[in-house]
């Protein structure tokens, strides 16, 4: 009898479904890409399929696949030292930290150098309740803010439900409608969103809250965008109580919504800025919680309680600086912006093709198209929290991208759009065609 012969594809995937664990996923039955290379904006099989990349990785690849520019600066920092204990410093550790400062508004001049967004969100809830002396933090429901059981638990994504008997204590979670679903007007739902913030404020003690930590802009939850002059009203609210805010930009950062930072879309200054995905688009795990001096200053001669073995790594500090010249360079924050807007027109023009497309939210390059069964009714295509039957026709809609040579993230009846910065018009018509393609699929489903 002969034995069948794998392909070294068919190696890779069958030993890694063996030996390794899938986040987010039943383990039985996954169907992953056996990557080769990836260069620019697309990635290469080991059958040579290029596979347009259109959510960027994990939207963190915001420079895009293959940039040799990083892989000279690892390599250069990594024939003088690769690392040290956080007690010391390196050239790079002081470069990088310098530049975050000039980047950063207003007196957010202090890094803590952490290992992803994750240990930059738990960071943050330390230190806000170290600096207040206050124990509750106040979360949107709908957010996504990392895996740890302090990050897991201070987002309000259902992904933490399944370990819900284990959260950390002394989060507290506020609802935050859309526009979409909002039914009176945006200039009430800003009213109504203040309003119902405030009465949590009240109900929970001002007095006991340490901090406000908020997205700066919605990423897989949905792009779920703020009613206009939210974070305003948020900022004057939290003077007012003397709470502090801390802003997630883990995925909305370093140029993605075309600004360096989400929450300069809103004009607002937080008091910190959890960092990772695009500080090193990948390249390496890195993160960063960017402080006030104000915060800093409490710990000039107090023991400051926060610390990771490989905070401040040589080699992630240089990738890192690498990447933000390559933002300068490369003038990508603009071209996200040049982009997103013709995204923006595009997806118009689909909407008139496709009934099943009920709304499509964008800024910059971070955006998402949410298909519904009836415009009116705006049932859709598959609920929050979708569970396996209720993702059929979804999961039909992402298996026709996938076929058709495109990697997209697609959650619920959400199909997203936040290609590299680096994207062009060709590479954006590309991936809309594939879209466009596929939500054929949802379409047949359609009531009128």
């Amino acid at each position: 009898m002969q034995t069948q012969t794998l392909s070294l594809a068919e190696e890779i995937i069958n030993d890694s479904q063996a030996h390794t664990l899938f986040s987010w996923s039943k383990q039985k039955g996954t169907n992953p890409i056996a990557v080769k290379r990836a260069e620019g904006v697309y990635l290469y099989d080991y059958d040579d399929n290029r596979i347009l990349d259109f959510s960027s990785g994990l939207i963190n690849m915001n420079i895009g696949h293959g940039d040799q520019r990083i892989t000279e600066a690892v390599v250069k920092q990594m024939q003088e030292v690769a690392y040290v204990t956080p007690s010391c410093v390196t050239k790079a550790r002081a470069d990088l930290g310098k530049k975050l400062a000039e980047i950063c508004p207003g007196d957010l001049n202090k890094s803590f150098f952490t290992l992803c967004g994750a240990t930059s969100i738990e960071n943050g809830i330390k230190l806000a309740r170290l600096y207040t002396g206050r124990h509750k933090i106040l979360t949107r429901y709908q957010s996504y803010h990392g895996a740890t059981m302090g990050a897991i638990s201070a987002g309000g994504d259902p992904r933490k439900l399944p370990v819900d008997a284990q959260q950390a204590p002394n989060f507290v979670h506020f609802d935050l409608p859309y526009l979409y679903r909002w039914e009176y007007g945006e200039e009430n739902l800003l009213k109504e969103a203040v309003a119902s913030l405030e009465r949590i404020i009240a109900y929970e003690g001002p007095s006991n809250i340490a901090a406000i930590l908020l997205e700066g802009e919605s990423g897989t939850s949905g792009c779920l965008q703020y009613p206009k002059g939210f974070l305003k009203a948020v900022r004057e609210i939290t003077n007012k109580h003397g709470i502090l805010i801390i802003i997630d930009e883990v995925m909305s950062g370093f140029g993605r919504t075309g600004q360096w930072f989400g929450f300069q879309n809103h004009g607002i200054v937080p008091d910190m800025i959890a960092m990772a995905k695009g500080l090193t688009c990948g390249y390496l795990p890195f993160g960063c919680l960017q402080i006030s001096e104000k915060i800093a200053a409490k710990f000039d001669d107090t023991v400051m309680p926060l610390g990771l073995t490989y905070s401040a790594h040589a080699v992630c500090c240089a990738a890192a600086l690498q990447t933000l010249k390559i933002y300068e360079e490369d003038n990508l924050i603009e071209n996200a912006r040049i982009m997103g807007k013709y995204i923006e027109e595009q997806v118009e023009l689909l909407k008139q093709k496709h009934p099943s497309i009920g709304d499509f939210r964008n800024t910059g390059l971070l955006g998402c198209i949410e298909l519904v069964k009836n415009k009116k009714s705006k049932e859709p295509m598959a609920p929050f929290n979708a569970n396996a039957t209720e993702m059929t026709v979804m999961n039909k809609v992402a298996a026709k991208i996938k076929e058709l040579g495109m990697y997209t993230f697609v959650r619920w009846n959400y199909i997203f759009i936040a290609p590299p910065l680096i994207v062009t018009k060709k590479q954006v018509d590309e991936g809309l065609a594939i879209i466009s393609e596929a939500i054929k699929i949802a379409d047949t489903h359609y009531a009128e």
